[in-house]
């Protein structure tokens, strides 16, 4: 709105046509806006009784996470709300790809926040307590990823109708330079099933990873700066040629929506920081990882993403090995539990030790990341 404002009674070039200026911006905006609401949020979630009850299939970890009984979740009200409006503040409105993350973020959020409900209804009534069935969250997933596969194929087949190479189809792949000169053109079912992969894969990697105190939001964090950077240098052609990166005219203003998630990822922090005072649910997991997933989708970047998100591969990675090797050993376990921080977390490191140490992690698979644009 501030931006739709600024362009109908500015005339000339200034900073704020620049889309890193905004995103810069909005980190700021969804800060303070999560940062502001979150002592009210909060206590109208205590007083609705959404408090959560760790419940794991290990006694032990349940004993040492008895101390969070009742914190409150569904907390991803509060990063939706900052996201949202830090977008429709400084984003312009008219691009189709902003339009299209909205609509991610309020189909995931929605699915996040039934799931949420379904748990808590069964809350103290011998009832189960696991929400929506693994495949009833998965085929909204998918849907939704045929979804986005389908409308940014085909808007980028309309920016791309009068060139020879269509960028938007194009294969990045990290470490490797000249790739432009001799494209991996994806075809339409091959740009669905990584639409597909990446969407679900994400979202579902980052609500792993949201299990102890600050984890999920710091090391979201973190993939948000590098696609704010990312989607800003795709979106700015010149930038994009420097660095050999496929160029998606308009995908620069993703990088207001990377800095929206940032800004209500950190003030989301200020309070889920040890010890929690609120835990996003996965009504804040599960868009948070889908909006990273179409990021990357649209800026041709899903391979950098499972660099940048090296963490939450890591998390997603140690569940399928958890079940791979129950499953071929009749009973056996890999891990003493999985994800792989409640693993650490019995070892005998303290919750903040594994916290801290994933979040370097995640600074440094972010590192590594950046550095990969230089080595093109």
């Amino acid at each position: 709105m501030i931006y739709h404002l600024l362009e109908h009674f500015v005339e000339g070039n200034y900073g704020y046509q620049n889309t890193l200026f905004r995103g810069t911006v909005a980190i700021l905006v969804a800060f303070l806006m999560v940062w502001a609401l979150g002592p009210a949020v909060i206590r109208w979630l205590i007083r609705l009784k959404c408090g959560d009850i760790p419940d794991f299939d290990h006694s032990e970890l349940n004993a040492l996470t008895r101390h969070k009984a009742n914190v409150p979740t569904m907390g991803g009200l509060l990063i939706l709300f900052g996201v949202g409006t830090a977008v429709l503040l400084l984003a312009n409105l008219t691009v189709f790809y902003v339009q299209l993350a909205f609509f991610c973020m309020l189909w995931l959020g929605a699915l996040g926040f039934w799931d949420d409900l379904f748990k808590l209804k069964g809350k103290g009534k011998n009832q189960n307590r696991d929400g929506l069935k693994f495949y009833q969250k998965i085929l909204f997933q998918i849907g939704l990823g045929i979804v986005l596969g389908f409308f940014i194929f085909y808007f980028g087949k309309l920016n791309f109708a009068d060139q020879e190479v269509e960028a938007f189809r194009i294969l990045t792949l990290p470490f490797v330079k000249g790739d432009l000169d001799n494209p991996i053109l994806l075809s339409v079912p091959a740009f669905m099933v990584m639409t597909i992969l990446v969407v679900a894969g994400t979202s579902n990697a980052v609500n792993l990873t949201d299990g102890m105190d600050g984890l999920a939001s710091g090391c979201v964090a973190m993939c948000c700066l590098v696609f704010m950077l990312l989607a800003y240098a795709v979106g700015d052609e010149r930038v994009a040629r420097y660095l050999q990166f496929s160029h998606i005219p308009q995908a620069g203003e993703l990088s207001v929506l990377c800095g929206g998630m940032l800004g209500a990822s950190l003030g989301f922090l200020w309070y889920n920081s040890s010890p929690a005072q609120v835990f996003m649910g996965d009504t804040g997991s599960l868009p948070l990882g889908g909006l990273l997933g179409f990021v990357a989708i649209v800026i041709r970047q899903e391979l950098m993403l499972l660099i940048v998100g090296g963490v939450f591969v890591l998390e997603a990675l140690s569940v399928m090995i958890q079940i791979g090797y129950f499953k071929a050993t009749g009973g056996k376990r890999f891990f003493l539990i999985a994800p792989i921080h409640h693993h650490f977390h019995l070892k005998g490191w303290e919750e903040h030790q594994v916290v801290v140490r994933f979040w370097l992690l995640s600074a440094l698979f972010a590192v590594i990341a950046m550095a990969t644009t230089k080595l093109r």
